[in-house]
């Protein structure tokens, strides 16, 4: 998009996401983009459309039972060209500059179709499940249903993104260095949506009262730091869906060895990973797609920044000068 056409946050926004490590857009996405996107949920739901590596529901089930058959799915982007457009949103990508660009990389979509019934997700913190080196992980959550208590909107303890990531047995030492912090509690079953074995729930008390409930109407986009303590509940409602589409960015100059469980070549993934604004000196994906992004004409660099980028291609790195 022109310069001149970007979405601007207020100072007050930038305040609030620092502060409580959040900040909800109202109508940054049109109602004309969300109806495209929830009527592509209806057509995967209901078997309209298949994706290569995703089961459909089994043959022979009603409406109703052939939507409970999905919760989430992830990773879309790579199948399809709307999860890459909506990934690419540049209106999303707006927000992402200015709160932890100005060089953005794409690593994750999710598609949430969570039907009346569907149980939530306890305590957690999306680090926890993405580590990047420097730590700069952010999530964008686009609301493509009405999301409320009722129907199982998320949760939020603001000011909880200041807690460093709390890690099981397996993970001591993938967030900070092992042993930096002295007191850093070690716990088991993030995500459980029973409190009691939840190891998060002792540290969602050290902010009692301060839960609250983020509700979002359709085309809302709520972005959350990694480190923000959030859950959800069951969907309690008789016939309303709580549909989301959910992308996950860092800084592009943060190493990331993730892939969503997948291999990876090397030592990081980030040669897998979609460059969505500015310039990087690591390695990067083109969209498959061709969605317009920085991967397909990236900054030049400037004074003072890292040599010339690798762009990752498949197998292969070639080193390549940006252009302007």
């Amino acid at each position: 998009m022109p310069r001149s056409s970007r979405y601007q946050l207020s100072v007050q926004d930038y305040i609030d996401y620092h502060e409580q490590g959040f900040v909800i857009i109202r109508g940054l996405v049109s109602s004309r983009e969300v109806a495209e996107l929830r009527r592509h949920t209806e057509a995967l739901m209901y078997g309209r459309i298949t994706v290569e590596g995703v089961e459909p529901p089994p043959a022979g089930l009603s409406r109703e039972e052939q939507a409970q058959h999905w919760l989430r799915v992830h990773m879309l982007h790579r199948k399809l060209d709307i999860h890459e457009r909506f990934l690419l949103h540049p209106r999303m990508l707006d927000v992402l500059e200015t709160l932890i660009g100005p060089d953005v990389l794409a690593l994750q979509t999710m598609l949430f179709l969570k039907p009346p019934g569907r149980e939530g997700q306890g305590y957690h913190q999306d680090s926890y499940y993405i580590p990047t080196y420097p730590d700069t992980l952010c999530g964008a959550w686009l609301a493509i249903d009405r999301a409320d208590e009722e129907n199982g909107c998320v949760w939020l303890i603001p000011g909880s993104h200041h807690e460093p990531i709390y890690p099981d047995r397996h993970k001591i030492g993938q967030n900070h260095a092992d042993g930096a912090i002295r007191d850093l509690t070690v716990i088991e079953h993030a995500s459980a949506t029973d409190d009691s074995i939840n190891g998060l729930t002792p540290i969602a008390a050290k902010y009692p009262g301060q839960e609250i409930p983020a509700v979002l109407d359709p085309g809302d986009v709520m972005i959350f730091h990694s480190h923000l303590l959030h859950r959800s509940h069951t969907n309690r409602s008789q016939t309303r869906f709580r549909r989301a589409f959910v992308g996950h960015y860092c800084n592009a100059r943060s190493w990331v060895p993730w892939n969503h469980g997948m291999p990876f070549e090397g030592p990081s993934a980030n040669y897998l990973h979609i460059l969505a604004r500015g310039n990087t000196h690591l390695p990067y994906a083109k969209p498959k797609f061709g969605t317009p992004c920085a991967a397909l004409n990236p900054r030049p660099v400037t004074a003072g920044t890292p040599p010339p980028m690798m762009m990752g291609n498949g197998k292969k790195m070639t080193a390549v000068t940006p252009r302007a």
